[in-house]
């Protein structure tokens, strides 16, 4: 006798690794397959990915998984409804509608080579680097695929030509898997969702399409671009070719977004994810919420066709998780990610040591991309515990700043608090196996952090949105909050107040340390 009938499968591609997982009735995941892929690095602050390499590692991965789950009894041929995906956002790339190859590798949301993209915009705009804000409620910024567009529209020949031609288009990583897991240059379906498009300076935060005074003043063809839909409808179904024909792809959500799904952030509820980087957004309802602090207002989700769109208040920090890369793989200091808690714990404290991760610049709260790496207050005391512990601190720092900011920008209104009248931020994402992590981010932000059961929360999210789109839930479900508190852990802050008001006097003295370094001789 085969298990339980119904499954929803989960497209998880992330900016370091792919991922696929299927879930059951009860929102369990049943089998999973995960592979990590190249990162490129040409130049100093670029970063990019091959696009053919992140269709193949999504192939593999729902092969696995559907092998996985099949091989432990599952009958997920029969049962499988629908699947979600989600997706790293703001990553850019052109392709050949006619050949269906890459143009120039996809551009990734970290990289920094549009510094000189984003200059001359702010100094050709009367409205400098808040141009678009009203629009798009997003500054001109590096981060963003608008000006990575218009980097290999003016630096990429091929691309150039084909738009010529008529024949380029332009996605995130969700259009370019969904275009090829629906028959690419076999009539695959140009499509992206709400949550990505707002990520690209280019859709209207009111309107949910594309802005055509935004593409008129940057010189973008329209036709070049997907279509909106919501992140929960069936889009398409998955063709020949792939490990899963015929199933209908019914949810999209760029990762951050599929997050607030995944651990059910209402209105007034915020959560952070620590993956490559760290996000943190706040549901603001059906408000759009302008900030005065450095954060993005932005979408939060539409889960469906006609339902009520939710928006957000969200900080993001490029550097969170890389950080402990960049300590086992450039430095050497640990052989893999997991060891960075043990090391920490050797000491009791950073021994005065504050390290800052802008590597390609700062996002929220502070958007200076002048600003580079620093680590301050070392000493001959200073070991490679002390630094491992500035990095996990840093992290966190990071996080107070812009969850700092939400509190200025949305005011007690726009916050749910618990019954001791406290603010707990959800976290969610793969560095939050880390206890000391979660223990430093509750000590820093004076208030408890919430972490479930399941840390997976994108694909979740994700997984959601399509099982929603074909009746296997109702929102009702989805949302009962409650229910995911009771297996959560709650990390409560032990800190004195005092020491962690000097700790943040500190860190902000090293943050003032990182800008205007951009330009230091090699």
């Amino acid at each position: 006798m085969s298990k339980e009938e119904v499954f929803i499968g989960s497209v998880d591609q992330g900016t370091t690794s792919t991922r696929f997982i299927i879930y059951d009735k009860s929102a369990r995941p049943i089998g999973s397959h995960q592979v990590e892929f190249t990162q490129f690095y040409p130049e100093a602050g670029w970063v990019e990915h091959d696009p053919m390499e992140i269709l193949e590692s999504v192939k593999l991965c729902i092969a696995k998984a559907v092998d996985k789950a099949t091989a432990d009894g599952y009958n997920v041929d029969k049962g499988l409804k629908a699947i979600g995906l989600t997706n790293q956002r703001e990553t850019t790339l052109l392709w050949s509608k006619s050949t269906g190859c890459p143009l120039y590798n996809a551009i990734v949301w970290m990289d920094a080579r549009t510094s000189s993209v984003c200059r001359k915009l702010e100094k050709d705009l009367p409205g400098g680097r808040t141009h678009f804000v009203e629009s798009c409620g997003l500054p001109i910024s590096t981060y963003f695929s608008a000006v990575k567009l218009l980097w290999l529209m003016e630096n990429v020949d091929a691309v150039k030509a084909a738009i010529k031609k008529g024949d380029a288009l332009f996605g995130t990583i969700d259009t370019w898997l969904i275009w090829n897991l629906t028959g690419g240059v076999h009539g695959g379906l140009h499509v992206t969702d709400v949550s990505n498009a707002s990520r690209t300076m280019l859709m209207n935060l009111k309107t949910l399409d594309w802005d055509k005074t935004t593409l008129e003043i940057l010189g973008i063809p329209a036709e070049i671009l997907p279509k909106i839909t919501s992140n929960s409808e069936v889009i398409g179904k998955i063709s020949k070719g792939w490990p899963i024909p015929g199933i209908p792809i019914a949810g999209c959500l760029g990762d951050q977004h599929a997050a607030m799904v995944g651990q059910a952030c209402r209105k007034g509820e915020a959560k952070s994810t620590y993956g490559t980087g760290a996000f943190i957004l706040l549901n603001t309802g059906n408000e759009i919420i302008k900030s005065n602090h450095g954060l993005l207002s932005t979408l939060a989700f539409k889960l469906g066709p006609k339902a009520p769109t939710n928006y957000a208040l969200e900080g993001s920090i490029a550097i969170a998780g890389a950080a402990v890369q960049w300590l086992r793989d450039s430095l050497g200091i640990i052989t893999s990610a997991s060891e960075i808690e043990s090391l920490a714990l050797e000491v009791d404290s950073t021994g005065g040591v504050y390290f800052v991760p802008a590597f390609n610049g700062l996002f929220a709260p502070w958007w200076r991309d002048d600003a580079r790496g620093v680590c301050i207050g070392i000493t001959r005391f200073t070991s490679k515990a002390h630094i491992a512990r500035a990095v996990l601190e840093s992290m966190c720092f990071q996080v107070k700043d812009v969850l700092d900011s939400m509190h200025k920008d949305a005011g007690e209104k726009g916050e749910v608090l618990n019954e001791k009248g406290e603010f707990l931020l959800r976290v969610d994402g793969g560095a939050t196996v880390n206890n000391l992590l979660m223990q430093i981010q509750a000590d820093l932000l004076g208030s408890p952090v919430v972490r479930p059961a399941d840390i997976e929360t994108t694909a979740l999210g994700a997984a959601y949105a399509a099982g929603l789109a074909v009746g296997v839930w109702k929102e009702d479900e989805i949302f009962a909050s409650g229910q995911k508190v009771k297996t959560s852990t709650i990390f409560r802050p032990v800190l004195s107040e005092e020491l962690r008001n000097k700790k943040v006097d500190s860190w902000c003295k090293a943050v003032g340390r990182t800008f205007d370094l951009a330009d230091l001789s090699i």
